[in-house]
């Protein structure tokens, strides 16, 4: 008797060849668990097979996926592992709970120069620092969507930590990216990068600037919040793969539908509503000062506090 084939890649499964196989991966469609959830009809009218041999291979992914189970005690463990970055701001730090968590997104949405890009500036300066003085010993990739890159502010911010400016550049790799498909590129092939340099942290600064560039109209509104949603899935699957960071800024709009209080409405829907761990709401206010308020986060109450942005970085 012929012992069935064991599953473990698609190409495994029964009645899909290579050819099909290159018409799953094509489509986005690399892994067991994706067929596994699949429907029958649309696996079939995708890769043209019967819809008898759709379910087949789709029951044989099913199969041999598997699901793992934690206790909470188990999870809290996992919990307690987990690098923080500090702020470089006490008071910012206690609203969200120690400092900027890896393997989770941190999400700021605010108005043009309220210090959504300042404070990414600092973290990629801090994330470079030993555990112990708020770092988490790491690189950093920063995203630039918009030009917003500014040296001589990281060499400042490293300065003021008595770190070596030139070495704390050296240490952020930057990517100007002009397009959607450049954004979205550059973290699909993040992979190598983040092993070979050690990648901690990744910024994009914005992340919704080109998609609200390029699709324009209610009738684009769907392909981009499926690019979007797509884009931000990724970012947390580096998250949950490397012990990263994500810190992610976000631009806003007035909503004419608010009559009372503050109009200020994140791009984004709630494909980054609810992709984003953390939300953050900056504004400024007088001087040097701002004003960040916590909007979401799973695990610390909603509440306020005061920041400076200051020529040696962020303080309180």
């Amino acid at each position: 008797m012929v012992k069935d084939k064991v599953v473990r890649e698609i190409d495994d499964l029964p009645g899909i060849g290579e050819a099909t196989a290159e018409k799953l991966r094509n489509a986005g469609i690399d892994s067991l668990d994706k067929i596994a959830v699949y429907a029958p009809h649309d696996l079939a009218d995708l890769i043209g097979i019967s819809p008898e041999a759709a379910k087949k291979a789709i029951a044989a992914a099913q199969e041999a996926t598997t699901i793992n189970y934690s206790t909470g005690n188990e999870v809290d463990s996992f919990r307690r592992e987990l690098g923080k970055i500090s702020t470089s701001s006490k008071n910012l730090d206690e609203l969200i709970g120690g400092g900027i968590e890896t393997k989770a997104i941190t999400e700021i949405y605010g108005k043009f120069a309220s210090g959504k890009t300042q404070i990414g500036f600092q973290l990629s300066v801090n994330a470079q620092l030993p555990k112990e003085q708020g770092g988490i010993e790491g690189n950093v990739l920063f995203i630039d969507t918009e030009g917003t890159f500014r040296p001589e502010r990281i060499e400042s911010m490293a300065t003021s930590k008595g770190m070596d400016p030139e070495k704390a550049l050296e240490n952020i790799m930057v990517v100007r990216a002009t397009t959607t498909d450049q954004q979205i590129l550059t973290v699909e092939r993040a992979d190598k990068l983040i092993v070979e340099k050690n990648i901690k942290l990744i910024i994009v600064d914005s992340v919704t600037a080109l998609f609200r560039a390029e699709f324009i109209g209610r009738g684009a509104l769907g392909e981009r919040q499926q690019k979007l949603n797509s884009h931000i899935h990724k970012l947390q699957l580096l998250a949950d793969k490397y012990n990263a960071a994500i810190y992610i800024t976000n631009q806003v709009m007035d909503n004419p539908g608010i009559l009372f209080g503050d109009p200020t409405t994140p791009i984004g829907g709630n494909v980054i509503a609810h992709a984003a761990t953390t939300r953050l709401y900056i504004r400024k206010s007088k001087e040097d000062k701002r004003i960040v308020r916590l909007v979401d986060s799973p695990d610390m109450p909603d509440g306020e506090c005061i920041i400076r942005v200051t020529p040696g970085g962020i303080t309180d």
